[in-house]
């Protein structure tokens, strides 16, 4: 059986990727801080409790999962935070967290597993943001670690391509689930100013079902209207 790993898996676009990998007969490992709530259960899913901040668990997640498994065929750096107001008004702490969890951590966990995925011809997916590609007053620093994410793909996937590594990165626009909490903003109220988790989890089953040596490395999901609602 292939295996996944897919970090931000309790929630959001992580619990839909991770649910369409079930689906496709992956067994899933999938990390959050907390699964409390939750709405899966599946033999095939392995609920990994870690703060992927926090580098010498996560080594050691990742080492126990290798020591046992030798299918791991795709990694999903999915966990995300943002803050978003003034640059001035944002504490350290939040910057913090921002750099640490959007960027060191996937590129972390991708040295941690790249040996496998060479071995396995695997999959990296980096869900980075459209705020990657346009300049955001609001949110800068996450813009930033969104655009230091999509261009860490780029790189990775010039220099593993001739391994069998597909590296995809997707740049979901503004999508309905609990990320702008933190915000003083939200998706509009109509149905076609948002994109949702299902979407962003059929763009990747899509990518993942090419033909053999054909990669889509790059996918841009937007609503149809730009319209943002007030909190």
């Amino acid at each position: 059986m292939k295996s996944a790993i897919v970090t931000g898996a309790s929630s959001g676009i992580g619990l839909e990727i991770t649910k369409g990998l079930l689906k496709d007969n992956y067994k899933v490992y999938g990390f959050a801080r907390d699964f409390s709530k939750t709405d899966i259960e599946d033999e095939n899913l392995i609920k990994v409790v870690c703060d992927i901040i926090n580098t010498s668990l996560l080594e050691e997640k990742v080492k126990e999962i290798k020591s046992k498994d030798k299918e791991i065929k795709l990694l999903v750096n999915n966990a995300g935070v943002g803050y978003f107001g003034p640059h001035e008004e944002i504490n350290p702490k939040k910057l913090h967290a921002m750099i640490a969890t959007n960027l060191e951590a996937p590129i972390i966990l991708t040295h941690l597993l790249l040996r496998e995925l060479k071995k396995n011809q695997g999959y990296i997916i980096n869900i980075s943001s459209i705020t990657a590609k346009k300049s955001s007053p609001i949110g800068c620093a996450y813009s930033a670690t969104k655009a230091g994410l999509s261009h860490f793909s780029e790189g990775l996937f010039d220099e593993t391509r001739k391994y069998g590594v597909k590296v995809i990165t997707i740049h979901p626009d503004m999508t309905k689930t609990d990320f702008y909490r933190n915000a003083n903003f939200k998706e509009g109220d109509e149905e076609d100013s948002y994109i949702t988790s299902k979407c962003i989890e059929g763009a990747l089953e899509m990518a993942l079902n090419q033909r053999e040596g054909t990669v889509i490395t790059d996918l841009t999901i937007r609503p149809q209207r730009h319209k943002i609602g007030k909190r």
